[in-house]
């Protein structure tokens, strides 16, 4: 990350800057007047090449009586992250929306509303996004003085937009499933079996989470953050103590640097054979998916043994890892494993009953994926090489020379090669991570007291893609605010464009080739 004043000089002139940026904890900050905010975004993001990764409204009414939304902005070209401050009166908290700026911005505004009660001012959509339909309307979960009110189902429907035209009818989808994922329900306007809108309602499971965080120590929270979602430990656990690194403004020990690199890969490995085979088994083909479980359950056992737990969980903490993980007696194995993959695929692809089903299925345009904010395998399938281990280099990736896989069609099959193709890629970045690991290295360094009243922030590039955690404590050192965005935020939204001129029964393999969590975005 840049620390000169190229930042700063593009911006000190904006009237919307009330203090002078300034550069701490590795992260460029200002605070920003409200009214102004609308044209400051609108120039980080479409003048300077800027980003929206975060946005989060916070309650500090019992210290200052103020409200404070924050909003973290990346610029990868230059590995820059720019942290903007709003603070808001308390008593009627409101903000100028950006919604005519970013549609992701848009959906923050909505959440921050429901769980906070920060009116976007003039934003387009007044349904809810997270908000339940029996909450009580004076209920905002994430205020400093949220009591959980005693409130049932009345049956409400959601405000879907009816169906319109001769012909054309609703399939509705769950939100119950088969097996054991968590509940979504879609909603399919068809037209016979062309599918001309699809419309998903998510948050059925909405737990809490950010809330549980508030009054932990910080090193207590690595816990909590390995289960927001089941298969991203590794990545959320690392965002979370990378956050609370920041804030500290601690530097790692190398050796746990190259070890957090294993961990993260490994999880990348596990999952990404995973879904190749659910995608195999959506065309037909269950024999792919059968071999593909078989050298996942390889990876797992793997896990296991080397860390002692087969989803990567307990080895993540504040300022490094728990145990070595640099044992250079993997990497004949994992190399094993990905031939098998390989071998796999290619048996796979030369059989036409796969391949009719994947090419020109599900295809995103790369359009739509810029607009929406698209991360990880779905936006590097559509030719955008988004990859936080290259763009925003954390662990020991700055030193491993990452590579972005990307494709260019956007549909199925290019979502399926850019994960075989990582699997690839993550074996050579286990090998080099594993080979420049100091071998009699320290595995953590003591995390200092936390500055109150600070937001730190974390950035991983996980097998899905690109999420992201802020930390702030209080003055006791305690949590006070924790905000999560899993890369699943980014991207179900995407799924319904891709869904579009597609034929029903081709949303299981459209859905499973995005794959995204429920509980990671249902927080």
């Amino acid at each position: 990350m840049t620390t000169d004043n190229v930042l700063p000089a593009s911006l000190q002139a904006h009237p919307g800057l009330s203090v002078p940026l300034g550069f701490s904890c590795g992260v460029w900050r200002a605070t920003v007047n409200a009214d102004h905010l609308p044209d400051l975004v609108d120039r980080l993001l479409h003048g300077l090449g800027f980003t929206l990764l975060l946005a989060a409204g916070e309650d500090r009414r019992r210290s200052s009586g103020r409200m404070h939304v924050h909003y973290l902005c990346g610029r990868h070209s230059s590995h820059e992250l720019l942290h903007l401050d709003v603070a808001i009166a308390g008593d009627a908290p409101a903000i100028p929306t950006l919604a005519a700026q970013s549609f992701p911005a848009s959906r923050f505004e909505r959440e921050m509303r429901d769980l906070i009660g920060i009116t976007p001012a003039g934003h387009p959509d007044p349904r809810p996004l997270v908000r339940h339909g029996f909450w009580p309307k004076d209920f905002y979960p994430l205020r400093d003085d949220a009591v959980l009110p005693d409130f049932g189902d009345r049956g409400q429907p959601f405000p879907f937009t009816p169906v319109q035209g001769d012909g054309v009818y609703e399939i509705p989808v769950g939100p119950v499933h088969a097996g054991v994922i968590e509940p979504g329900h879609f909603r399919f306007n068809v037209l016979g079996e062309t599918i001309l809108k699809m419309r998903a309602r998510l948050y059925f499971t909405h737990k809490g989470t950010e809330k549980l965080f508030v009054g932990k120590k910080p090193a207590d929270g690595v816990a909590l953050a390995e289960r927001v979602s089941g298969d991203t430990s590794a990545g959320h656990a690392l965002a979370y103590c990378q956050a609370i690194e920041n804030l500290a403004g601690l530097a790692l020990p190398g050796r746990a640097a190259a070890g957090r690199v294993v961990l993260l890969e490994l999880e990348r490995m596990y999952n990404h054979v995973g879904d190749v085979g659910a995608i195999l088994a959506d065309t037909g083909f269950a024999v792919g998916q059968a071999h593909a479980l078989r050298v996942r359950e390889g990876l797992l056992r793997l896990n296991g043994r080397l860390t002692g737990h087969r989803l990567l969980r307990g080895v993540m903490v504040p300022g490094g890892i728990t145990v070595p993980v640099d044992d250079a007696g993997v990497v004949p194995e994992l190399r094993r494993l990905v031939a098998d993959v390989n071998e796999i695929v290619e048996i796979s692809l030369a059989n036409t009953l796969v391949t009719d089903r994947l090419d020109e299925t599900g295809q995103l345009p790369v359009s739509v994926a810029r607009d929406f904010g698209v991360v990880g395998y779905v936006a590097r399938g559509c030719g955008l090489p988004h990859d936080v281990r290259v763009d925003y280099p954390f662990a020991a990736y700055g030193t491993l020379n990452p590579t972005a896989i990307v494709e260019e069609t956007g549909d199925v099959r290019a979502r399926m090669s850019v994960r075989v193709r990582e699997i690839a890629e993550s074996l050579a970045l286990i090998d080099r991570a594993i080979a420049s690991s100091p071998a009699d290295g320290a595995l953590r360094a003591d995390v200092g007291p936390l500055p109150a009243f600070t937001m730190g922030f974390g950035l991983v590039e996980a097998w899905r893609g690109r999420l992201a955690h802020a930390v702030m404590a209080d003055n006791a050192g305690l949590l006070h605010r924790v905000k999560i965005v899993d890369p699943s935020y980014f991207n179900w939204p995407a799924l319904a464009r891709a869904l579009e001129d597609n034929i029903v029964p081709d949303f299981p393999l459209c859905n499973k080739s995005f794959n995204q969590s429920y509980s990671g975005n249902d927080l």
